[in-house]
């Protein structure tokens, strides 16, 4: 790399630039096998921004590639080149025509994006592939990319309608049908273009497959006489960035078909799937996806995912073929379904039938039902990744199309062929095309495991060529095909490929490597896993036994990520909150694991975990757990942070700002003794000032109030035998403890009889730690759960229910507890953990369980914990506020609220905590009528709530209280 290419770039440019190594390496992956370190990264701004980068890369002889969400398979977006990040700022929508159902679009827009924007006006763009939450416009431009629903709305090609862009000499212009009069360079690159088309067609109609699913090579059968009009921008649809740098896309659009049915077809064998989808098709779905037995088998042990599957799986099929059918006319959907069932009947399935003829259809008609289901198949290649041995399933001969006669032979060879090696794959995807995404079970960090991949790969392609099929199916050819275009295409192909390749961009400037003079697949020094790829044994505090590797797993744990960027999601579920205000890689789940995952290995210098760019990279990780949920491979950053912060604070110590938070359970009772002189600081004008640079505490924001009388043990009745026991936590005690009175009083009018977890007489009340391990302080962290677990012991063991109020106390019961201080004893308590609406969601159906409730207001609006929402809490909550009469609940779909614990109150962090409030959670609060109200379990929710929009949010237990007494007062 140029020394002075970043000073070159930062006096001509608007758009952020990154060419630190950390940042460098957080862009040398995507969701492939490959790792390739890029020379830098910008983000642009404007076409400004890149025409600029281009001309300083052209003179500089440094390679560009264009990057969107960097999730392609087959190592499409990494290389040793100039990156340019279109997600951040190059995304808005340049043009909407909803007459003529058209757009125009920026490269960097995301798929799910654009939807929801054309939603309002009865449109979308269907090329709805698997990663549409992160997939921007222009990478599935550049990989021709198919979706679900290619088999009624075609390809990414079938729907371009035109490509404005910059090729590598620096001119702009406009591939398409229309547009402005082209220049005598651009004439005269068309006439060269259709000359080859004329010239090879012949060769084109022999050697190009003809299934559906051909994304291999340059789409030169487009430019042939028998495809006139010739459109130039079919040409660059799945170039992978190779020929043209793309800054407007014109793309068809369709009218959105709102309503549509599922049909759950269960198969005995994955043969019978196999061959059963070509009659399948002859119904007009407009999709057929498999799900296979391993993917039901993983998806179950997934949080998310598990009530789906346990309400649409019937028995314990081998194969599933999810058959969607969506009509413009909704009556005809249950004549639809009603075939399907007669077909499988005709096919020879039922569910009395007996071995292979063991099958049937689960008819899915609830909108709701449907939505889950997708998200389940959207997820297939992330559920496959989701298992914790060292070997993974392997993207490389992934996406091979057949045509669907051929399809039950192709899968069973290939079958046999993985048997052979040693191996089996895990398989999904869209039966109704005749594309399987097929991954055999390798570990690539052992050399033989290589050399089994590139036999499996050699062996699978012929295989492919025997049947007619394409090699590349949906995916692309990046690094991972691209080698073996002569194999399926024949030299002349390849050539032709190449003077394409040299027409355009002649000095190999554009993403160099990818579909034409590419190297080795099995290239070992541009993998993920290189040859000298180990990460030496390190201390680490928490229990990560579930993984293998270093620091007792926690280094397989981290390896968990495979780039596949679900945690990119703007809308929808928790993850990743901090991601959705910054736009920032660095700031995004995939981002924060890439970095870990280089430091312990070594790859990012000395003392890489414990750097200040470490600290940096983490900061904004507000530890909601919502990736411990939602992403699909369980990558836990939350609990990752505790191990980062652990070894900073051995290393450095910790600041007088980490203190102040960390300790607060041990100077909290002397706080509130004095509460008049802890919460002057709130009062005295210019005092927040005066100690923000010495606390760390924003001088904008008003502090927790102590309360000057905060729970006391003694303020409930002791019992020989209660049936439930209370954790009170320090910030219900001593800042809110009306929420405490409240949840007795509830208790107590059920006629549940409890007791309060006491510390030994003369100690401080109890904690969980949870402060300690927030800043890293892991033995004060141990001590206080020890301390809580000592107490709380006996009280499970009787098999008493354990009920808290706030979710990020409570809840550490149930997972960082049993982390720090591994073992049945933790193991128990976790079992009785229960938040409030928990325990009373559990009494559903128990006679003596009675709440005479009324209702407290006509609606309640409610904003959900972010642990709530990890540990699968919420529908508790939902089942317990039904018991409100006359009341409407209704959850605000948000988010972490963006106070997180004392994130909110930092003097750097509370800027972007606010623009995390922003998003969703304060206009919907805004929203609310005055007669409404709003409702928060976590203590930092209710603040944050409040601060923002000046609105008081209650906790569920007051809610309940309140219900409670209205309910007495009818009752009399």
């Amino acid at each position: 790399m140029p020394q002075h290419l970043p000073d070159l770039l930062q006096s001509r440019v608007e758009g952020d630039l990154l060419f630190d190594r950390f940042s460098r390496g957080r862009y040398a992956t995507d969701a492939s096998l490959y790792q390739m370190m890029p020379l830098g990264i910008l983000c642009p701004k404007s076409e400004d921004d890149v025409a600029a980068a281009i001309d300083i890369a052209r003179e500089q002889q440094v390679p560009i590639l264009a990057r969107g969400g960097g999730t392609s398979q087959c190592g499409q977006t990494v290389n040793e080149a100039l990156v340019l990040d279109n997600t951040q700022y190059f995304n808005d929508i340049l043009e909407l025509d909803v007459e003529n159902q058209r757009c125009v679009v920026r490269p960097g827009i995301v798929l799910d994006e654009l939807n929801r924007a054309l939603k309002p006006h009865g449109l979308w763009f269907p090329v709805d592939v698997s990663t549409a939450s992160r997939a921007t416009i222009g990478g599935m431009t550049g990989n021709n990319s198919c979706g679900g629903k290619s088999l009624r709305y075609g390809m990414m090609r079938d729907n371009v309608l035109s490509i404005d862009g910059f090729m590598a000499d620096g001119s702009h212009h406009h591939f398409g049908l229309n547009g402005p009069a082209p220049s005598p360079a651009f004439a005269a690159l068309k006439d060269d273009m259709l000359r080859l088309g004329h010239r090879e067609a012949e060769e084109i109609g022999a050697r190009f497959p003809k299934v559906m699913r051909r994304v291999g090579g340059y789409n030169i059968d487009a430019l042939t006489p028998n495809q006139s009009p010739n459109n130039l921008a079919q040409l660059l649809v799945g170039s992978e960035g190779t020929l043209v740098y793309s800054t407007a896309i014109e793309l068809k659009l369709w009218p959105i078909i709102s309503q549509k049915v599922l049909g759950v077809c269960h198969f005995a064998t994955f043969h019978q799937a196999m061959d059963a989808a070509q009659h399948l098709v002859s119904l007009r779905p407009q999709g057929v996806e498999l799900v296979d037995a391993t993917m039901i088998a993983l998806a179950r042990d997934i949080p998310m995912f598990r009530a789906t599957i346990e309400e649409v799986v019937t028995g314990t099929p081998e194969a599933l073929l999810l058959v969607e059918f969506a009509e413009e006319d909704a009556t005809r959907h249950p004549a639809k379904l009603k075939a399907l069932e007669e077909m499988m009947g005709d096919l020879g399935f039922s569910w009395t039938g007996k071995g292979r003829n063991w099958g049937g259809v689960t008819k899915v008609t609830d909108a709701a039902m449907q939505g889950r289901i997708a998200d389940l198949r959207s997820s297939g290649l992330n559920i496959m990744m989701s298992m914790k041995d060292d070997g993974k399933p392997v993207s490389f001969v992934e996406d091979c199309a057949v045509e669907l006669p051929d399809l039950a032979a192709y899968t069973a060879g290939l079958t046999e062929i993985f048997d052979k090696h040693g191996t089996k794959g895990t398989w999904y995807a869209h039966a109704s095309v005749g594309c399987l995404h097929v991954r055999p079970v390798l570990n690539l960090k052992l050399d033989k495991d290589v050399k089994t991949m590139r036999a499996i790969a050699e062996e699978c392609f012929d295989l492919v060529a025997k049947y007619k099929g394409s090699h590349s199916g949906e995916h692309g050819d990046g690094l991972v095909r691209s080698e073996f275009h002569e194999k399926m295409f024949g030299a002349r192909m390849v050539a032709n490929f190449a003077e394409v390749k040299k027409r355009f961009d002649p000095d190999g400037l554009f993403n160099p490597g990818k579909i034409v003079n590419a190297p080795k697949m099995d290239d070992r020094r541009l993998f993920r896993y290189g040859p000298d790829y180990a990460a030496p044994e390190i201390k680490t505090e928490l229990d990560w036994s579930d993984w293998t590797g270093s620091g007792g797993g926690f280094q397989g744990a981290i390896e968990m990520c495979n780039n596949n960027g679900a945690c990119r999601k703007l809308k929808g579920g928790v993850m990743c909150p901090s991601y959705r205000v910054t736009r920032k890689e660095q700031d995004l789940t995939r981002g924060r694991a890439n970095t870990l995952r280089l430091a312990i290995t070594g790859q990012l210098g000395p003392d890489a975990l414990t750097s200040d760019e470490m600290a940096e990279t983490m900061k904004l990780c507000v530890s909601c757990k919502g990736c411990k949920r939602e992403c699909p491979t369980g990558v836990d950053m939350a609990r990752m942070k505790i191990e980062v912060m652990s070894a900073r604070a051995r290393k450095h110590g910790v600041s007088l700002h980490d203190r102040l938070v960390g300790y607060l359970p041990r100077y909290a009772p002397w706080a509130s003794r004095l509460s008049f002189l802890a919460n002057l600081r709130n009062s005295v004008p210019g005092l927040a000032t005066l100690t923000e640079r010495l606390t760390g505490f924003t001088r904008t924001r008003d502090l927790p109030t102590w309360s000057n009388r905060p729970f006391r043990n003694d303020e409930v009745a002791r019992h020989d035998q209660p049936k439930a026991v209370i954790f009170a936590d320090c910030f219900n005690r001593y800042f809110e403890p009306e929420n405490l009175r409240a949840a007795v009083v509830v208790l107590d009018a059920a006629q549940v009889t409890v007791a309060v977890a006491a510390q030994p007489e003369g100690e401080r009340s109890l904690c969980c730690g949870r402060t300690f391990l927030s800043v890293g302080l892991i033995d004060e962290a141990k001590a206080e759960a020890r301390r809580l677990v000592d107490a709380l012991l006996p009280f499970a063991q009787q098999g008493l229910p354990i009920i808290g109020l706030e979710p990020s106390c409570l809840l550490t019961l149930r997972d960082e507890i049993p982390a720090l201080l591994p073992g049945a004893d933790t193991a128990l308590l976790a079992k009785q953990a229960r938040m409030l609406e928990e325990y009373i969601a559990d009494q559903e159906g128990n006679p003596d369980f009675v709440l005479p409730l009324s209702s407290p207001a006509p609606k309640v609006l409610l904003h959900g914990h972010c642990h709530q929402k990890a540990m699968g809490v919420m529908s508790s909550i939902e089942k317990t506020l039904a018991r409100l009469p006359d009341t409407e609940v209704e959850i605000v779909e948000t988010s972490c609220c963006g106070m997180a614990g004392s994130f909110g109150y930092g003097v750097d962090t509370h800027e972007v905590s606010r623009r995390m409030a922003e998003a969703d959670l304060a206009p919907a609060v805004r929203g609310a009528d005055g007669n409404t109200l709003i409702v928060a379990d976590g203590t930092s929710c209710r603040h944050q709530v409040a601060d923002i929009t000046g609105r008081k949010p209650i906790h569920v237990a007051r809610l309940l209280e309140m219900a409670l007494k209205k309910g007495e007062v009818s009752a009399r």
